[in-house]
């Protein structure tokens, strides 16, 4: 079916044809007629299937031009990048409008934001506490807001704002249209979709729980003091466009991204601790291929719109079997091929096998050839799970020992 059948206004039809689009993805023709029809909307899917658009383009419909006054729609998103990210797309899909979008995060100045607010805006897009610091300021009021979109609820709940959420619901009219995306739904985004949405309509579309089958990944044990001489060797060996390298906690991936540095890799570096003009030429600079590695904590995992990446490597095991999906799901987009690489410690095991279980599948063992390990209990554990069908015992392309498939070395392009 192609937009012009969805029901969407003339003007919003002639920005989604300059941005090219022809025809429309399963959860905009899904979500897009709910959301026309005035129906909350709970929808699920996955990074890449355009769900910014699912929910953008039947509001922009419904907006009609700009009105003086407080915002009519208001969009909470995690992370300052995915704020921008969202308001660049609403200003693309407006372009034959006349509105007025603003955005609204930490990291900057209060000036542009309070010049924008003060003077009447249609849509914000924003994360929740430079939000609330407004509020407080009396800079801007939620009383007259008609649409509110919660954007990655489940990852503003692991960044500790849903307080900050209810709080910003709270101030928005009872009678209002709501939507709400999340990859997962814990308890306490059950809880709030109960105490802030009206009989939401739930979407489910390409969600999974397994890596995309485009993706090849491997688990790469060794002992904790060779982690980082392990990274560089994969580097050097493989053959790769860009890499995105992983780290649990931003002292990780800033002491990551200076060993890297000196082994004279083109680095950039992203976390919350990075400002926002660091954090926005560290993408700008890895998407234009000025740096070939990017190290960044989770805040890159999700929604973030990067393509083109040949490599994943997780420094860190992901704590949570949810985030390894999002973080490896960074390669292999809209079916190109992709690596994902692991590196695995004896503390990890529980992550690994928690990942593991969440799949539903044995991610393989694999040692790097003529690299000069140090023993580690892992490799016991291999050898008996090679026995006990724990992991694999035949992988092509390569030797098999132990339980182990032995890569061979490979050339850095």
């Amino acid at each position: 079916m192609a937009f012009s059948k969805l029901g969407l206004s003339e003007k919003v039809l002639e920005g989604v044809k300059a941005m090219g689009y022809v025809d429309p993805t399963p959860i905009q023709l899904r979500a897009i007629p709910l959301v026309l029809s005035g129906r909350d909307v709970i929808g699920s899917a996955q990074t890449g299937t355009g769900k910014t658009a699912a929910f953008a383009l039947p509001i922009l419909s419904k907006l009609g031009g700009h009105q003086p006054g407080g915002p009519r729609v208001l969009i909470l998103e995690p992370t300052r990048e995915l704020a921008a990210q969202v308001e660049t797309a609403f200003r693309d899909y407006a372009r034959f409008l006349d509105l007025k979008i603003t955005v609204v995060f930490g990291g900057v100045g209060y000036g542009r934001q309070n010049d924008e607010l003060k003077a009447g805006t249609d849509i914000v897009v924003a994360t929740p506490g430079r939000l609330l610091d407004h509020l407080e300021q009396g800079t801007v009021k939620l009383d007259r807001v008609e649409f509110l979109v919660l954007d990655e609820a489940d990852r503003m709940l692991d960044m500790g704002f849903l307080p900050d959420v209810r709080r910003l619901v709270e101030k928005c009219p009872r009678k209002r249209h709501s939507a709400l995306f999340s990859a997962t739904i814990p308890p306490q985004i059950e809880t709030l979709i109960q105490w802030a949405m009206h009989n939401p309509e739930t979407i489910e579309i390409g969600a999974r729980r397994t890596p995309a089958e485009t993706v090849k990944h491997v688990i790469y044990p060794v002992s904790d003091m060779q982690k980082t001489d392990l990274l560089l060797e994969l580097l050097n060996r493989v053959n790769y466009d860009s890499v995105i390298v992983f780290c649990r906690t931003k002292h990780g991936a800033d002491r990551v991204a200076t060993t890297l540095k000196r082994a004279n890799h083109a680095v950039a570096v992203l976390h919350s601790n990075r400002t926002q003009k660091e954090r926005e030429q560290a993408l700008q600079g890895f998407r234009d291929g000025r740096f070939e590695v990017l190290v960044a904590t989770d805040i890159a995992a999700r929604g973030l719109d990067i393509a083109d990446v040949s490599h994943v490597v997780n420094y860190d095991v992901p704590q949570h079997p949810e985030d390894y999906i999002h973080r490896i799901g960074r390669t292999g987009r809209a079916e190109a091929s992709g690596d994902a690489f692991t590196i695995m410690i004896a503390e990890d095991a529980p992550h690994v096998f928690a990942i593991e279980r969440f799949i539903s599948q044995k991610i393989p063992r694999v040692k790097l050839e003529n690299f000069n390990y140090r023993y580690t209990a892992l490799f016991e554990e291999a050898k008996s799970g090679a026995t006990s069908g724990g992991f694999p015992g035949k992988v092509r392309g390569g030797r098999v020992h132990g339980g182990y498939h032995f890569a061979p070395g490979g050339r850095r392009r």
